[in-house]
């Protein structure tokens, strides 16, 4: 195990992330944080690892405080447990379920992006990224589009806060996540009165293990899907846009090969992935490559730099859109591999697709910085000009 001082990041840093993952590699295999109590994992292996023995390195509530007041379903328990709720919730998000949703996607991204074209240059992030998943998501999961900007920032305050200390982040996540629940239990109130055709109505008449889903239960798993819904799709959508904007040649491949798409989100979900790492407990006393990590510690994994790691990868550093063989993790692994992941394809490929038939030749202003956010790394200033 080896000591490291993390580097407070910079824009550039933020980014280009991947010479600080390399550096972590090299570091050693176990990276430990004196001041965060906290360990880091970057190796391929060890990250596949920790992410299969969720027995071992629990996804559990103490994992991640984000203002919830229960451990948020299905995310935050473990196997054996864990089982009985995806085998709910993985249907309603499997390919052949998701696949009837891409024409009314479809509807709204041309819709969006026709309006983005005819005001002319401007903000990706604001015009597309933001709109296009989070109007989808909150269609499924029933809750009123025209609320969107208010749901925006109540997820903002949990997984962006502009609170500086540890303890002003804790204190604004916890108001917020109240904020949240009243919303969902609004929705789910509505619902037992009137029940429609969306999420929270299926929930409300679900059995997991031949029990009937509890209004907590309900609320737990719509916490996280309100999360998760309203984030991680724009997060990958700023990432993609912006490097095709800074690689004409890469994004001039895409307009004349649409086909190629679907193997350009895999590698660029490789190459930036949106979502750099995640975070785990240990449950024991137990070993990563050898070096001891004592139970209770927390374990930064890096998605990220598992998916850079030259010791796995062929040429990690050149982002290819041929690539033979992709298996990246950005979804994360194991049994708590992200739900929604094939909706999060769906999406990126139907934009992907209706923006480089609109706009196939765009770049940024000259002279314009990138600002990556940290954690997620979304672009909230995805200037363009065509």
């Amino acid at each position: 195990m080896s000591n490291f001082e993390l580097p407070t990041p910079d824009p550039e840093a933020l980014a280009h992330p991947q010479p600080l993952f390399k550096l972590l590699r090299e570091v050693g295999p176990i990276v430990e944080l004196e001041e965060n109590d906290m360990v880091i994992v970057g190796g391929h292996d060890d990250v596949r690892h920790v992410l299969s023995h969720p027995d071992v390195f629990s996804s559990g509530v103490e994992a991640v405080s984000i203002g919830q007041v229960r451990p948020l379903l299905p995310l935050q328990i473990d196997p054996p447990e864990h089982k009985s709720y995806r085998k709910l919730l993985d249907p309603l998000f499997a390919p052949r379920r998701v696949a009837l949703l891409e024409d009314q996607t479809r509807g709204l991204v041309r819709e969006l992006v026709a309006k983005f074209v005819a005001d002319g240059p401007g903000n990706f992030h604001d015009a597309l990224s933001v709109p296009i998943p989070t109007t989808v998501f909150l269609q499924i999961l029933g809750l009123p589009v025209e609320r969107r900007d208010e749901f925006l920032e109540l997820k903002d305050g949990i997984i962006r806060p502009p609170a500086q200390t540890r303890e002003e982040r804790v204190e604004m996540a916890n108001a917020t996540g109240q904020k949240i629940y009243a919303v969902l239990q609004e929705a789910i109130d509505e619902r037992h009165e009137a029940p429609r055709d969306d999420l929270i109505s299926n929930f409300l008449t679900a059995e997991v293990d031949g029990t009937r889903l509890t209004d907590e239960d309900v609320l737990d798993i719509c916490y996280l899907f309100f999360l998760a819904g309203l984030d991680t799709v724009t997060a990958s959508l700023d990432c993609m846009v912006a490097f095709l904007a800074q690689h004409p040649q890469q994004r001039e491949e895409l307009v004349a090969d649409p086909s190629l798409i679907p193997h350009a989100i895999e590698e660029l979900l490789r190459w930036e992935t949106p979502v750099p790492g995640i975070v785990r407990i240990t449950t024991q006393d137990t070993e990563i490559s050898g070096c001891p990590v004592a139970a209770g510690r927390t374990v930064a994994v890096m998605i990220g730099s598992a998916n850079t790691d030259e010791r796995v990868w062929d040429d990690p550093d050149t982002v290819d859109f041929h690539r033979e063989s992709n298996k990246h993790i950005a979804f994360g692994g194991g049994a708590h591999r992200c739900l929604g992941s094939h909706l999060a394809r769906l999406e990126l490929r139907v934009v992907l697709e209706e923006w480089h038939q609109a706009v196939p030749s765009y770049a940024l202003p000259d002279g314009h910085e990138l600002l990556y956010s940290r954690d997620l790394r979304s672009i909230e200033n995805l200037e363009l000009v065509w």
